[in-house]
């Protein structure tokens, strides 16, 4: 093995990777490792993972029971192709996704990420309606502010014009959106006005509703009331549509509800997660149906098969992940830190260039009246010893579950210092 040094890193990096969003050569900082909250970069800087790596390191970086799930499959074996043959850390996941989800629905489906659970997903919708005898729908009803991943059907049911796909227009699928759903503490009036408009979109060519109940991610952070989950619940079922839920954000405690769509009382016919349940490990999302869309499909073999689905390795991790989620621990550690982040994002509010701050569960969010300055704010952080990756006009953080009073308060000064050091 060739040695590397931190210089070669960023050579390379800069010269031949790409990265998120971002042009060939934009500026990275090179992680040595990573540990609880904690990253260490190469020249020893420790950061707070305020982002948990983008939501997904719910229980921070190298938890020793995920790494000894990991090492004692890995002994085992690390794959074996899911086609005609099955093994136990797939059917220890889906004990647990089935406990965790009040055995509300009958299958699952792993797929390699986010993007391609949601992909699967408006498969199923479209072979449901296909097998129940309405093969004209074949469009996806959703509301404008959502982010569903960056495959070509995910992108199809973003967010078309504020969103991050909008140069694809023309080429992606063309869907149904209706309004972005009123933000959360709406009067009753709003709510029920909003529902009337989002039934209104309804035409004999949709399959399915697919919708972020109520978190809205990448989109724009926005929070909405479980009211309209359940108006979108009865709206789908007045017309035999069906409800897609993509929990993969908000799913396994983020938002202070194990699932927003339970905590909605709401049983969507497919839901999809991904992110914390294999506690930021590895890349892997899931794709649950009822029973109905299960024996409606046709054909009932769902057309979908990644070379990696239902991965030894990362199974045996979410396993482990979900059972932790299963022992209940996270629900006084989300309570704390959504008290944290009130208070300590308390009075951003009247700060000049400061639209709105909004906070629920593990969830802190700062949106500007204009695009942040990345560089700047992102800085600003990490003078602070926090790390944040800022958008579009927003500032957030996703705190990882076991973070300290300490630490939390730590990631409050991060974000208030990226206020400043992100204005334009």
């Amino acid at each position: 093995m060739v040695d590397i040094s931190t210089n070669d890193i960023a050579t390379i990096d800069a010269h031949h990777i790409w990265h998120p969003y971002a042009e060939p050569g934009a500026p990275t900082r090179v992680v040595e490792s990573a540990a609880g909250v904690h990253l260490t970069l190469a020249d020893g800087t420790q950061l707070i993972d305020a982002m948990s790596s983008w939501w997904a390191a719910a229980h921070g970086h190298s938890h020793p029971r995920l790494t000894a799930a990991a090492k004692e499959q890995i002994d085992r074996m690390s794959h074996v192709m899911f086609g005609g043959l099955t093994h136990e850390p797939a059917a220890r996941l889906t004990a647990n996704l089935m406990e965790l989800t009040r055995h509300d629905f009958a299958q699952v489906f792993y797929a390699d990420s986010g993007s391609v659970s949601v992909e699967v997903a408006i498969k199923m919708a479209l072979q449901y309606q296909q097998g129940i005898g309405h093969p004209e729908r074949t469009k996806m009803l959703t509301w404008r502010s959502g982010y569903h991943g960056d495959t070509f059907a995910a992108m199809s049911v973003c967010d078309p014009d504020g969103g991050m796909h909008s140069m694809w227009t023309g080429t992606l699928a063309q869907q149904i959106f209706a309004p972005a759903p009123p933000t959360r503490g709406a009067s009753e009036k709003a709510r029920e006005d909003y529902l009337r408009e989002l039934e209104g979109c309804i035409t004999d060519e949709v399959a399915a509703l697919i919708i972020e109940p109520v978190v809205q991610g990448a989109g724009g952070m926005r929070f909405h009331d479980h009211e309209l989950v359940r108006g979108a619940r009865e709206i789908c079922d007045r017309h035999g549509i069906l409800l897609i839920a993509d929990e993969i954000a908000t799913g396994f405690g983020r938002t202070g509800d194990l699932f927003t769509t339970q905590a909605a009382g709401v049983v969507p016919d497919i839901m999809c997660v991904g992110k914390a349940m294999t506690g930021g490990f590895m890349t892997m999302a899931a794709t649950l149906a009822t029973a109905r869309v299960a024996e409606g499909m046709h054909p009932r073999a769902l057309m979908h098969g990644p070379t990696f689905m239902a991965n030894p390795l990362a199974c045996a991790v979410s396993a482990e992940a979900t059972s932790m989620i299963l022992e209940g621990t996270w629900r006084g550690q989300v309570a704390g830190i959504e008290k944290q982040l009130r208070a300590g994002l308390s009075g951003l509010e009247d700060e000049p260039g400061v639209a709105d701050v909004r906070v629920l569960g593990a969830i802190g969010v700062v949106e500007m009246e204009r695009d942040v300055d990345m560089a700047g704010a992102t800085d600003a952080a990490v003078d602070q010893g926090v790390w944040l990756r800022p958008f579009g006009r927003l500032i957030y953080t996703m705190p990882p579950f076991i973070s300290t009073e300490d630490e939390v308060a730590q990631i409050c000064r991060g974000v208030r210092a990226a206020v400043a050091g992100g204005r334009r």
